[in-house]
């Protein structure tokens, strides 16, 4: 019993290790559907995709048995990797899913370009003009790609639109289609079928995503063994990270990312801390909690600002991106209580033998994001 907190401790090691290196995001799709011409602007995970990485499957690159291939590719400088790129496209392509009514189309490569990396740490972007003839109809356009190349935020380009009309964006899932685009107007999107969508991207966010927040909320849970406690400071949290989500989504308020994710990690290490010397629920407790959702709020506002919401999407889009977010965090809670509290959190040695060690771990990875997001 004695190896609780330290096996505790090797998972959270070992998951921190995987979802550090080489992290995948989805891509970002603008989809410009003419009268004879569809184009797309895409941000994509390029060195993944070429080194034929199943994005569906893992989200993060050391996961794969091709890790060996990506990190060769990674390492070259931006114009051998694009060149490489050129030279795979006719091999990519093929897992372009364009189509207007039932003619696919001939995806054809126009630019592309690849970004130098923050840091070795980070995966680099790679931004690819993707164009396709239409045939001559006023047939609808699909977009989609192979499920190997990962979910994508797909937002519709468009200039003037009808009064009433709103320009088209989802969260698609590996594999998945967009709706229908139009060649006049934008597509539209059914209610349901868009709300579950930013649920899914709530969740996703959440997990296997973001470690950052898991760890965080592993923190307030790891506070005490009661629920009293971890009820008020869930709460605290989630009021908090509501508020600054939709201020900021809805752009009240901005506040540099490169502010924003040290003092993130800051607030991982501080309730790591006072989970050791002050394990006591207080006000202050209560209050840091709040200030610390309100951090957060602007972490998961970048996800939805990336998607680019529309004034009428707004609110429904807000609601279930945060309950996703809410569904990760109690799943978060529930799997803990599980797999430790429910088995050993009545044992006497439970707080030196499994919460002080967790504890520490979390703090030391809070402390040290916070000098990486600083440095880097």
């Amino acid at each position: 019993m004695k190896s609780i907190g330290a096996m505790m401790t090797v998972v959270i090691v070992m998951w921190a290790s995987v979802a550090q290196a080489h992290e995948m995001s989805p891509a970002i799709v603008d989809a410009e559907v003419g009268e004879t011409e569809l184009r797309l602007t895409m941000i994509i995970q390029g060195e993944a995709m070429v080194a034929g990485i199943d994005l569906a499957a893992i989200s993060d690159t050391n996961a794969s048995p091709l890790a060996g291939v990506y990190d060769r590719l990674r390492a070259l400088r931006p114009g051998a990797f694009e060149e490489e790129f050129r030279v795979e496209w006719g091999r990519l392509s093929n897992g372009f899913k364009l189509a207007a009514g039932g003619t696919d189309l001939d995806p054809a490569l126009e630019a592309v370009s690849t970004a130098e990396a923050a840091s070795d740490e980070v995966p680099r972007q790679t931004r690819i003009v993707v164009t396709a003839a239409l045939p001559d109809d006023d047939t609808p356009v699909t977009v989609g790609w192979r499920a190997g190349y990962g979910p994508m935020i797909i937002r519709q380009v468009a200039g003037d639109l009808p009064e009433g009309d709103e320009a088209y964006s989802a969260f698609l899932n590996p594999g998945q289609k967009s709706e229908p685009m139009p060649r006049t107007g934008t597509a539209q999107v059914g209610a349901l079928q868009s709300f579950a969508q930013y649920i899914w991207l709530g969740f996703t966010h959440i997990i296997p995503k973001g470690l950052d927040h898991i760890l965080f909320v592993l923190g307030l849970f790891l506070f005490s063994r009661e629920m009293r406690p971890l009820f008020y400071q869930v709460t605290s949290f989630t009021v908090a990270h509501t508020l600054t989500l939709a201020l900021a989504t809805l752009g009240i308020v901005s506040v540099p990312s490169a502010i924003v994710e040290p003092l993130i990690a800051l607030s991982i290490a501080y309730v790591a801390v006072e989970n050791i010397f002050r394990p006591r629920l207080s006000r202050l407790r209560l209050t840091v909690v709040f200030a610390f959702g309100l951090l957060h709020g602007l972490g998961f506002a970048s996800v939805l600002g990336e998607i680019g919401l529309s004034a009428g999407h707004f609110i429904a889009s807000l609601l279930a991106f945060n309950i996703g977010v809410e569904l990760g965090q109690i799943t978060i809670i529930l799997s803990a209580f599980l797999a430790v509290a429910v088995w050993f959190g009545s044992k006497p040695w439970y707080r030196t033998r499994v919460v002080v060690p967790a504890s520490a771990f979390i703090g030391l990875m809070g402390l040290w994001w916070a000098v990486e997001r600083v440095i880097l």
